[in-house]
């Protein structure tokens, strides 16, 4: 790896395109190193991963929002959307906006967290409806994904968006224009101006996952991806970005992130390094903030000693500072204490997340948000016993870069009526690479099975799998074959959302 030195730069100053950031991972994309095969394998499990999420998300209203959307937009050779038979194509940005919404609406697929945070598996949709498009072979979908997972965690890794109250969102949009140029075989200057196209187009504040959380949470990804994919078409038709995007004088370093003096380090692999950053990366096992996994996993375990949940006088969770400041009480959000409150703002309340847990001992993508289950007063009693509070032990160890120490997690102290003092914890969910039960092939798909019970048929799941497990050897043109189709008695029981501009031509404002 080569560490870069990313700053602002005045106008005056000389500094060579060969010098810019986009330039940097321009060159990274367009380097023809060969895939590891332990990378492909994890692009796989990532393929099957979001399919999972997808599938428990088909019927929810934001995607079928989105789903009807991209629907009105028919295109061929266009890309598939999730839920919808292979045959019904769409153009490809609006594949990548159908989809992007689908596998992020539960928050529920992989993570990586360093000095930013982010779900590279967003990286997928964009990616893979420019392959369906454009008739790539499985192979080169994998490049592209190995590229587009290499860019966004290695900025990730570099560049800090949220204490600027930048969404992390800003990394994606660069990570998938690279990846859709790798997977295009495009130049380095072609993808150099998409890359700032596209973080030009997707940066915004981090205001979507503060307060009142709505679905332009599950959005926001999705729009990035559906900028990239215009930023890539944009480019090849010879329209240039705003350079440089990040350096400039009135760039995003200088006015959106750390301000002129800031210095960043961005560490990229070098000519003929394998791109493996996403073997760093882990999905998870609950659907919830991946902040909150290890304190699911240490709710369920501590449960047994407590025993009668009623004794307990109050609950606090020593953590890292983000933990703290994004979903504990640090961030001094009351909705996050508010039962009436959005499924994607208690998603965001670890106080919740712990006290559920705690009381059910197992953890579910719907049943755990029902509004009837935040309701419930001895939830609400419980839930409002618990805090947050920083440790520094926790954060240093939540930004080690030793991956041996590197932590996610909490020490729970459990303070009962009685005086008794209850404490526990735990550094990484059970799920994660070092917990107790990390995530292999046979976990993906258990969890795709667990999600697709009675939403994709049995015929129809095993199809699927069996074409994901051989995306190496899928040839140009099959990759249709990535998707699934659910029934038509499936998709009638989502929502009816009214129509909107799109559908102008085809029913009367307002309209159901």
């Amino acid at each position: 790896m080569k560490t870069h030195v990313v700053r602002t730069r005045r106008s005056a100053e000389e500094f060579p395109r060969s010098e810019h950031l986009a330039k940097k991972i321009a060159d990274l994309a367009v380097d023809p190193v060969e895939v590891p095969t332990d990378t492909a394998e994890m692009v796989i499990n990532r393929i099957i991963d979001n399919a999972a999420v997808a599938a428990a998300s088909v019927v929810r209203r934001p995607v079928t929002s989105a789903r009807a959307q991209a629907v009105l937009h028919p295109f061929r050779p266009g890309s598939t959307v999730f839920g919808l038979p292979a045959t019904e194509r769409v153009s490809p940005e609006w594949g990548a906006w159908a989809n992007g919404v689908a596998v992020r609406e539960l928050d529920f697929h992989d993570t990586f967290l360093a000095a930013e945070y982010t779900h590279p598996g967003d990286n997928i949709p964009p990616i893979l409806a420019v392959a369906q498009h454009t008739g790539r072979s499985g192979a080169d979908l994998i490049r592209g994904l190995a590229t587009g997972y290499q860019v966004q965690i290695d900025l990730v890794r570099g560049i800090c968006l949220h204490e600027n109250k930048i969404d992390h969102v800003a990394h994606l949009g660069p990570s998938a224009a690279a990846g859709i140029g790798t997977l295009l075989g495009l130049d380095a200057e072609t993808i150099y101006q998409a890359v700032g196209q596209a973080l030009h187009t997707t940066t915004a504040t981090r205001q979507s996952r503060k307060g009142e959380i709505s679905s332009w949470k599950a959005y926001a990804p999705a729009f990035a991806g559906k900028m990239a994919v215009e930023a890539v078409d944009r480019a090849l038709r010879g329209e240039g970005a705003p350079a440089p995007i990040w350096e400039g004088e009135d760039g995003v370093i200088a006015w959106l992130l750390g301000g002129p003096t800031a210095e960043y380090h961005v560490s990229l692999p070098g000519p003929g390094e394998a791109k493996r950053a996403i073997l760093d990366s882990y999905t998870k096992e609950h659907s919830a903030e991946y902040q909150s996994q290890a304190p699911i996993d240490l709710a369920r375990r501590m449960r047994d000693r407590i025993g009668d949940l009623d004794q307990i006088a109050s609950i606090v969770l020593h953590t890292s500072h983000h933990t703290h400041y994004v979903i504990g009480t640090g961030s001094g959000d009351p909705q996050k204490f508010d039962p009436n409150a959005s499924r994607e703002t208690l998603d965001h309340s670890v106080m919740y997340i712990f006290a559920v847990a705690l009381q059910d001992g197992v953890w579910h993508h719907q049943h755990s948000y029902a509004p009837d289950r935040a309701q419930r007063p001895d939830t609400v009693e419980l839930w409002r016993k618990i805090s947050t509070a920083e440790d520094p032990e926790w954060t240093r160890r939540y930004h080690s870069t030793d991956p041996d120490e590197k932590a996610f997690g909490a020490r729970a102290e459990i303070t009962l009526k009685s005086g008794e003092v209850i404490v526990d914890e735990l550094a990484v969910a059970v799920a994660h690479p070092l917990g107790a039960r990390p995530f292999e092939r046979a976990q993906y798909i258990e969890k795709f099975r667990t999600l697709a019970d009675g939403v994709i048929d049995t015929a129809e799941q095993n199809r699927f799998l069996d074409a994901a497990t051989r995306t190496a050897e899928l040839s140009a043109g099959e990759l249709d074959q990535l998707t699934f189709t659910v029934s038509d008695d499936v998709l009638a029981s989502a929502p009816v959302v009214p129509t909107g501009v799109f559908d102008w031509s085809v029913a009367a404002p307002g309209s159901n």
